[in-house]
């Protein structure tokens, strides 16, 4: 976990003691459009072997992927759209976890199967994507606070236009301070048609906003100069950007050019202390652009995966456990990170109210 963290001299020194996991939040669990019905998809999640099932009429659910006979997973078995059978002895089970047979037993032998009931796992379906809820195991359902799911302002369509996703070789707290990192560009994504690799002034308000912060719309920055004439093109305005930020790691970009509006959302989840996923979601392709999306899906993946090289790099230093050191104001939103998981431990072992440590500032840096 986060050990401590300190000003010293202006630089924010970050101290880290074995990673920790925050509980009692909703994770980004799978694009709806990869669950079918009557499929099940196996994941894992803080290291939770988990099964992802979608009846025959559609409801989706999870359970714990293992079954509590003998632990082989559940995955490995049949399902039929309203029970996963265990391929090892045949137990069943409903898609909430619930045992409803175990072959073996005779008419006579009374037993009551709710002992062998697998855990399950609150989940929300919203705008294309699953969410799952991950407790501390004290609490099985979500506050009336906690149960709001992440979603994008604005956003009818069910299906988003473009789905990335990707796997980072690191813990969780690399992959979101890398990903909202406003500094790495110039050197990570040099390509000529996206950044001009001029350094410019960047001046950015702001704000708090739950569990996280919120950058306030502005126009698009003048190191991407050449977006900006193609946002100009295709929409026939300036582009105008509203970034958000909130725990355990989701990231809501809102993009404004004359009548259109594109939104992105990138959420972080977990799978264990060395491998985190990063899912892209795109919605808002105007629909005579809509024949480029390989081209877009392509650009995508080429982006998620230069970060993903370099954050690779990254652990190469980090196995060595070394101090953190991050400066005002380029390093603020990594810093508020920090800060922001470690008031949400300390609220909920205190079982207190989450105060949000964020306040309204104006950053500047060179980007």
């Amino acid at each position: 976990m986060v050990k401590d963290v300190y000003f010293k001299h202006q630089i924010l020194i970050v101290m880290i003691d074995n990673n920790f996991l925050l509980r009692n939040l909703w994770y980004y669990a799978l694009p709806s459009y990869l669950l079918r019905p009557g499929k099940m998809v196996a994941k894992i999640f803080l290291e939770e072997p988990i099964l992802l099932i979608r009846s025959k009429d559609g409801q989706v659910s999870a359970v714990r992927d293992i079954c509590p006979h003998r632990a082989v997973p559940l995955s490995c078995g049949r399902f039929n759209g309203q029970e996963v059978e265990c391929c090892y002895h045949g137990w069943r089970f409903d898609t909430k976890g619930r045992c409803v047979g175990i072959p073996s037993l005779l008419p006579e032998q009374k037993t009551d199967l709710s002992r062998f009931d697998v855990q399950s796992y609150p989940i929300q379906e919203t705008q294309g994507n699953i969410w799952i809820y991950m407790s501390d195991g004290d609490k099985s359902q979500p506050s009336p606070v906690e149960n709001e799911v992440p979603v994008v302002s604005g956003v009818i369509e069910q299906r988003p236009h473009l789905v990335e996703v990707i796997r980072f070789p690191c813990f969780i707290d690399h992959a979101v301070t890398g990903l909202m990192d406003p500094a790495h560009s110039p050197y990570v994504h040099r390509v000529w048609w996206w950044r001009s690799g001029k350094l410019h002034q960047e001046v950015k308000q702001f704000d708090p906003s739950p569990y996280g912060f919120t950058v306030r719309r502005h126009k698009l920055s003048e190191n991407m100069e050449n977006m900006s004439l193609l946002y100009w093109l295709v929409g026939g305005g300036i582009p105008e950007v509203e970034i958000s930020f909130r725990l355990p790691g989701v990231r809501i970009e809102e993009i404004t050019f004359g009548k259109h509006r594109v939104s992105n959302l990138t959420a972080v989840t977990p799978i264990s202390e060395t491998e985190t996923e990063v899912n892209f979601v795109l919605y808002g392709i105007p629909a005579w652009l809509r024949i480029f999306k390989p081209l877009i899906q392509i650009l995508a993946r080429k982006f998620l995966g230069q970060d993903r090289t370099v954050v690779g790099k990254q652990q190469i230093g980090l196995k060595y456990n070394p101090v953190l050191r991050l400066i005002k104001d380029s390093d603020m939103q990594a810093q508020w990170y920090y800060q922001l998981k470690r008031e949400f431990a300390r609220a909920t072992s205190e079982k207190r109210e989450f105060i949000n440590p964020v306040k309204s500032i104006l950053l500047r840096w060179r980007a």
